[in-house]
């Protein structure tokens, strides 16, 4: 069947949230802690003021893949005049579905998203798996992410 590619919409922000906490998951978190109300009200206010836009690949209609970037505004900087930065997150391919180009097709749909938000640049934690993809694509690494957690 061919993979067909849909902006995410309200009505299947719950099965969207099933996929993301696998993927967490997938990624090593362990905490014991149900993330699916926190996720549920982001998503949706996020998704209601235009600030969080996702694409999922679908087969037969079953979410197979998602991506997502989040928009944020800092004070404008030279590399950055608009202020606008577009965080990626939630990029996820089912494991029966991989290194078939639906990660590709996803991140392409969304970087051509943050051209039209007018985003200055696009920015990623990336897990290990995903660091080849993003490569290929043309992001680079940077050294200066630094974190603090409260």
């Amino acid at each position: 069947m061919e993979i067909e590619y849909k902006r995410l919409t309200p009505d299947r922000v719950d099965e969207f949230i099933a996929l993301r906490i696998v993927q967490l998951r997938e990624e090593g978190a362990k905490e014991d802690i149900d993330l699916t109300p926190a996720l549920e009200s982001y998503y949706k206010r996020h998704m209601a003021d235009g600030t969080f836009i996702s694409w999922l690949a679908l087969d037969g209609g079953r979410i197979i893949g998602t991506s997502g970037i989040s928009i944020v505004e800092k004070p404008p900087y030279f590399s950055c005049p608009s202020g606008r930065i577009a965080l990626l997150s939630s990029m996820y391919t089912d494991k029966e579905y991989r290194r078939r180009g639906i990660a590709r097709r996803l991140l392409s749909l969304l970087v051509n998203e943050a051209r039209q938000m007018q985003c200055g640049v696009i920015q990623i934690t990336a897990s290990d798996m995903g660091v080849k993809l993003y490569t290929a694509f043309g992001f680079e690494k940077n050294n200066n992410f630094m974190q603090y957690k409260l």
